[in-house]
């Protein structure tokens, strides 16, 4: 029986590009980074207040990243919708998609270096 999700992982062929984004742009922290027993260079980050944690991977040896549309993405929560896009899109990161209002308040996409989408949700205030 599983427990908990401890963790995600997507490999990328620029890794300091990628953990750049997810660091200056995301605001994640990074946890750790080692070589495993393969050769796959690994950066393990966590957004705050959180237990599981995103692992980034890089393996030449796999050939090309190919992430096709609509593939898969991480969804963050985030206080300010407005705010986090003009911050975003000064670093080099504009909004993909959104915002749009949803149930739950409104969504944006952005995408992450290589292709990568990842979902902004800002809630709305509770009925």
């Amino acid at each position: 029986m599983v427990k908990k999700l401890l963790h995600t992982r997507y490999r990328v062929q620029d890794l300091e590009k990628t953990v750049s984004f997810y660091k200056d742009v995301l605001g994640l922290q990074e946890i750790r980074r080692h070589t495993s027993g393969r050769g796959s260079q690994l950066v393990f980050l966590k957004a705050p207040g959180n237990d599981e944690e995103i692992e980034i991977c890089k393996f030449d040896e796999s050939g090309p990243v190919v992430v096709g549309p609509d593939l898969t993405h991480l969804a963050f929560e985030v206080d300010d919708l407005e705010k986090f896009a003009k911050e975003a899109a000064a670093k080099g990161y504009p909004l993909s998609d959104g915002p749009h209002a949803s149930g739950i308040g409104k969504i944006a996409f952005i995408d992450a270096p290589e292709g990568y989408e990842i979902e902004l949700i800002e809630r709305g205030p509770k009925s």
